[in-house]
């Protein structure tokens, strides 16, 4: 950590608790829903769906809440800034960050929206269907950006999903603007290829204007970015646009690019596959946590497939073990 920051990592993002269940293909099929996607759905939604699902488990999640409580688990100091609603849920998001270590003062909303939940259906490959309801994280305005946390942060890291609410989106670019006031590096997860679909000239315009300084995807939103079936090409298209890219190739590990060189690195063996989800919240996970302490590139990488293969052992985006632990079995002093 630089000795002018406070915070390793400050992630922005969708305060949500996860509510997971196994679910057969079928499901998918009589609900009319794509596998392996995001939909945003309202609340009649939300409890019809709920309803059919079989019985799950409730885990606090949210992409950019998952990458900061794996970060924390590599022992890097990290942030938070999410909207959860002063209720129920709201007190299950704020007590398990804050035991999985991660800073998170963000004032809860009050007589509005209840606290967002994504409701997660695995698949036997272990392949995960996302319908969420963004009730309070909706909510999150320019208000909740906290510049001097903002600026006590080597790295702030924001979630493609911020583009949805209006409010939400203004206070991303307020965030980013503050980090680069404050000499910070801006990262960003595309999310989801659909949500890159919706804003894919808005993402390439944060890249090449530099309000994105590093960019995390995974093959078929690299792919989505630039509309193309050619992964080659997605991936000349963000070296000319991004000045480091981080994509993750599933079984085949990810791919770092800058302007200059790239780097391909393996995954870590898995016994088991259980569920994907958060794979590539944790992946970011580890590679911050390693560039934030000058690691080079490529152990950035293999740090982030270090984290995302303990977490698709098991359900739930956040660790079982300490990954800081696991590092050091791989070798890497953190």
């Amino acid at each position: 950590m630089s000795a002018s920051s406070r915070f390793d990592v400050l992630t922005i993002g969708n305060a949500i608790v996860d509510v997971i269940a196994p679910i057969e293909d079928d499901f998918l099929v009589a609900q009319a829903l794509t596998k392996g996607s995001m939909r945003l759905i309202d609340t009649d939604e939300a409890e019809r769906l709920y309803g059919l699902m079989a019985a799950g488990v409730e885990i606090s999640g949210g992409c950019a809440g998952n990458t900061a409580a794996g970060a924390a688990s590599f022992g890097a100091r990290t942030a938070f800034i999410g909207k959860v609603a002063d209720d129920h849920l709201g007190h299950v998001f704020r007590h398990d960050i804050g035991a999985a270590g991660v800073h998170f003062a963000t004032a809860p909303l009050v007589g509005g929206a209840p606290t967002a939940r994504s409701m997660i259906l695995v698949s036997p490959d272990g392949e995960r269907t996302m319908n969420t309801f963004l009730g309070a994280c909706q909510h999150l305005t320019s208000a909740d950006i906290d510049r001097d946390v903002v600026a006590a942060a080597s790295i702030i890291y924001l979630e493609g999903y911020l583009w949805d609410p209006p409010e939400a989106k203004i206070a991303f670019r307020h965030a980013a603007d503050a980090a680069h006031v404050a000499g910070r590096q801006v990262a960003m997860t595309l999310s989801d290829s659909f949500c890159v679909d919706r804003y894919r000239e808005e993402f390439l315009d944060l890249l090449r204007s530099g309000a994105v300084d590093i960019v995390f995807a995974n093959e078929s939103e690299a792919k989505a970015l630039y509309e193309t079936a050619d992964f080659d090409t997605a991936v000349a298209a963000l070296r000319q646009d991004a000045r480091l890219a981080a994509v993750t190739l599933g079984a085949r590990g990810s791919l770092v690019v800058t302007r200059e060189e790239t780097w391909q690195v393996g995954v870590s063996p898995v016994e088991q596959l259980v569920d994907t989800t958060g794979a590539g919240d944790l992946y970011a996970a580890g590679f911050l946590a390693g560039l934030s302490r000058g690691q080079p590139l490529a152990d950035c990488a293999e740090l982030g497939g270090i984290a995302a293969g303990e977490i698709i052992t098991h359900y739930g985006a956040r660790p079982q073990v300490s990954l800081a632990g696991l590092a050091r079995q791989n070798g890497f002093t953190i």
